[in-house]
């Protein structure tokens, strides 16, 4: 006999309130706190449950006020309107809880790694990523979280040819799913400092978000592991650095290769290398995993590729445009600024309404 979906639904929602029970007992014990990294895996998780614990109390006392409010509504008919009042409340609360029964991204509540890569359009595209990463900073400045710049290579004439960033957030809040659906080409229309005609110029620019993967997420075989090391460099190939600091690391099984030049310190440019190889390996995984999955889930992979062009930011018209949702604004200096939540939200909501159709 099939299960129907209000079964599965219910079955789920009391594995969640179980789940969250657990985390609770769990995280009241001490001994769980000697452990910094897993207390705050689970604090993660605790935080992300807490708004369905919320809704579910919330709902199970207005529809007990309701029936209540129905009962008296016999004998008095000022009970009526409240009936009323509950009865839209029950309605709200319900379809709240239907949004937060959706299936979640299991990385979600994760920390994430950030990189911009220049793109097409040379010297423009790599002052377009030095815009992009004040963005994300300013942003994330805005949010309270807290941000490392792993890895920088310099442009010559400014900005950068590749830059990956560490933000992390300093409570539960999991990043993650506010910023997965930034990944992609990010195209940019201006007249470059570099043009004596006054003529728009088209560039790009690639961004590509990872959760951050814990070593209990990803194992690295140190044997997999070919490492090189070099001297940092400058804009322009100019040496910065007169000790073999930076490091490169392959992993041979994958071809994955990673460098890190930021720090002094050869062993800190080794973690940071490690750091951006975990979350990569930890995407790639998912990412085959997907492969195998539902087509909504391989639409979802293919909504944060690279490959694909999200957004133009146009100066002369100070004008933002995400191609995904058709979110447009004219207000492109504050976005630049860091004002990203009305086109994140757009996002998310479009994301949102895409699982429910798929649900119903």
């Amino acid at each position: 006999m099939p299960v129907s979906s209000a079964e599965t639904g219910s079955d789920r929602l009391a594995g969640l309130l179980a789940e969250h029970r657990e985390l609770e007992a769990e995280l009241a014990d001490p001994a769980v706190h000697a452990d910094a990294a897993r207390a705050r895996r689970l604090g993660r998780r605790y935080a992300a449950l807490a708004p369905v614990v919320e809704t579910v109390r919330a709902l199970d006392a207005a529809r007990d006020d309701l029936g209540a409010a129905r009962e008296f509504a016999a004998e008095d008919a000022s009970f009526a309107r409240e009936a009323e009042q509950l009865e839209a409340t029950v309605t709200d609360l319900t379809a709240r809880l239907t949004e937060l029964l959706l299936p979640k991204d299991p990385d979600d509540d994760k920390d994430v790694i950030l990189e911009i890569k220049a793109g097409e359009g040379g010297a423009e595209s790599a002052l377009f990523a030095g815009d992009l990463l004040r963005m994300y900073l300013r942003y994330a400045e805005r949010r309270g979280w807290s941000t490392e710049v792993l890895d920088a290579v310099d442009a010559e004439l400014g900005g950068y040819k590749d830059v990956a960033v560490a933000i992390k957030s300093r409570t539960d809040e999991g990043i993650f799913a506010r910023l997965k659906f930034e990944a992609g080409v990010h195209r940019v229309q201006r007249v470059p400092v570099t043009e004596s005609q006054g003529r728009i110029h088209t560039s790009a620019a690639g961004v590509l978000v990872l959760p951050e993967a814990e070593e209990v997420d990803v194992t690295v075989d140190p044997n997999d592991l070919r490492i090189d090391v070099f001297r940092s460099s400058g804009p322009g190939g100019q040496s910065v650095n007169t000790t073999d600091s930076a490091v490169r690391i392959t992993h041979l099984p994958t071809g994955i290769v990673v460098s890190s030049q930021n720090e002094k310190s050869q062993l800190q440019n080794r973690e940071s290398a490690l750091r951006v190889l975990r979350s990569r390996l930890l995407a790639a995984a998912r990412e085959e995993a997907a492969a195998t999955a539902s087509d909504q889930r391989r639409s979802q992979v293919r909504t944060v590729d690279r490959s694909e062009r999200v957004r133009t930011y146009n100066f002369p018209e100070n004008r933002i445009s995400d191609h995904r949702v058709g979110f447009k604004a004219h207000n492109l200096d504050a976005v630049l600024d860091g004002d990203l939540d009305p086109v994140l939200d757009a996002l998310t909501a479009a994301h949102t309404t895409e699982l429910l159709a798929a649900g119903s």
